[in-house]
């Protein structure tokens, strides 16, 4: 069983759709798609995923299913500093990094922060939405692993966005999404593969293959954008 997860091309948010380089994104994104054996296609309903889909789905002439639960994870917190809303993501590394419990997926929702908004909800609900999916195809949630009772090679592709991707990575993979988030960055329109991987008969855990993979972009000579990342941005120099 493969999953392959596609962050929106880059983002026009004011917009809630895609800026002139973010559709030039989502055409050599389309390119790369095509060429996939694809069972089916899964959507956030946001513009900015949808706009990024459409290329890859008109040149497959297919169609995805839209999903709420792969909208941008939706779960504000209040800032301890500003006492105002925000997100659950992008947290001070000196805050963070102290704090045993963000750092296991067990535990981190159940933080002084977290439960200051509906982050474990909005978990249990994105986590309930992949394993749908699963099951679909034959693979059942146990406990930190999954069973079936037949491999398969089934293939599922979801166009979405990079927080909800990395808590659906932490629930595949069992890693605490704080660490995942603050350790990683998915450039937009990059891919991310995971698949099943089954040493024995009737017991499956997902292994990742690539991680915001952007050889799409580079292929067509264009450059990948840093929209989501904040830090110093290494350019090549001709």
């Amino acid at each position: 069983m493969r999953l392959i997860f596609i962050r929106h091309a880059e983002p026009d948010y004011a917009k809630d759709s895609l800026t002139e380089k973010g559709w030039r994104e989502a055409e050599f994104l389309a390119e790369r798609v095509q060429r996939w054996k694809v069972d089916e296609f899964y959507c956030s309903p946001l513009g900015r995923a949808r706009d990024t889909a459409s290329a890859s789905l008109r040149k497959c002439g297919r169609r995805a299913a839209v999903c709420d639960w792969l909208r941008e994870f939706d779960a504000p917190v209040i800032d301890p500093e500003t006492g105002k809303k925000r997100l659950p993501w992008d947290l001070w590394p000196g805050y963070w990094t102290k704090v045993p419990e963000m750092h296991s997926v067990d535990t981190f929702a159940d933080t002084d922060l977290m439960r200051t908004g509906p982050v474990k909800e909005e978990y249990a609900r994105v986590c309930a939405g992949i394993d749908g999916i699963l099951k679909a195809h034959g693979y059942e949630r146990d406990g930190k692993m999954y069973r079936t009772d037949c491999h398969n090679e089934d293939t599922v592709a979801l166009f979405c966005h990079m927080g909800v991707t990395f808590f659906l990575l932490s629930h595949l993979l069992n890693i605490s999404p704080v660490n995942l988030i603050h350790g990683m960055f998915l450039a937009p329109s990059s891919v991310t593969v995971v698949t099943t991987e089954e040493v024995r008969k009737g017991e499956a855990y997902f292994r990742c293959q690539m991680v915001g993979d952007t050889s799409h972009l580079y292929a067509a000579g264009e450059p990948v954008s840093h929209m989501g990342y904040f830090a110093e941005i290494l350019r090549e120099t001709k």
